[in-house]
């Protein structure tokens, strides 16, 4: 399996960043510098940013993938952040490696299955005729007028490249289409992880709510839970300076 793509700076216990669906590692940069006493990792996911493009992924290969990227750096255990997506691959790898993470955050995701939301998203970026493309203003037109709101296609369009042929994605689109399935669902909610754990999540978003408490406590029985007020699903880039204090302590808490 081909390694991860991924940024290493500082000193000091290890601590692993993991973005969420269409991002990159550049998603939690400003979590990364805040957490200035540790040597901070933020990976691209398989299907993202610079990493390997799979045609199909789920929780236990991705786990898989982040204790990959571990051994080749000789970690024995990290401490790991993941928002959305990024959060259920963190969860995953705690449950399936628990004894090589040493702490766990979740960014407004729970550890249960959800229903479809990113139709939308996957029409318009499938539509997008990148060979027709004239420029980035074009692209984004284009997404706003599948019915994307602009902060999203602000977000989705960070995976445009150009090159002398033309546009491209960054991400593999395909290989996300036919995982998206494994991506919303979670295979795992029998397992348990014992280690720290806690769940930050918008007050305003709907990705955790009460109805998830019993899989949390269930799945991470040492589980604590923080909510942002005026935050929604985006919540380290609405409320970074919280966020990031937040994270920075109770990582401290758990070293």
């Amino acid at each position: 399996m081909t390694s991860l793509n991924y940024t290493q700076s500082g000193q000091g216990s290890p601590v692993i960043l993991i973005h969420g669906l269409f991002g990159n590692l550049d998603n939690l940069k400003t979590l990364g510098n805040a957490l200035e006493d540790h040597q901070v990792i933020r990976i691209d996911v398989p299907n993202h940013g610079l990493s390997p493009h799979w045609p199909n992924m789920d929780y236990p290969m991705l786990a898989e993938a982040v204790i990959g990227l571990m051994d080749e750096l000789e970690l024995e255990s990290a401490h790991l952040v993941g928002h959305s997506m990024g959060g259920k691959i963190a969860m995953a790898t705690a449950l399936l490696y628990g004894d090589r993470v040493r702490s766990l955050v979740a960014a407004d995701i729970a550890p249960v299955a959800y229903q479809p939301r990113h139709q939308t998203v996957f029409a318009g970026l499938s539509n997008l005729d990148l060979s027709a493309l004239a420029n980035r203003a074009d692209a984004q037109k284009q997404l706003l007028g599948a019915g994307i709101d602009e902060g999203t296609a602000l977000f989705l369009l960070k995976n445009l490249t150009k090159d002398e042929q033309g546009f491209a994605w960054k991400m593999n689109l395909a290989g996300l289409k036919s995982s998206y399935e494994h991506l919303i669902g979670w295979p795992l909610a029998d397992r348990a992880y014992t280690g720290p754990s806690l769940c930050i999540r918008g007050a305003d978003s709907d990705y955790v709510t009460a109805a998830h408490r019993q899989a949390f406590l269930s799945q991470f029985p040492k589980i604590q839970a923080k909510s942002l007020a005026g935050t929604g699903h985006w919540l380290h880039a609405q409320k970074p300076a919280i966020f990031n204090r937040i994270v920075a302590e109770f990582i401290a808490e758990n070293d």
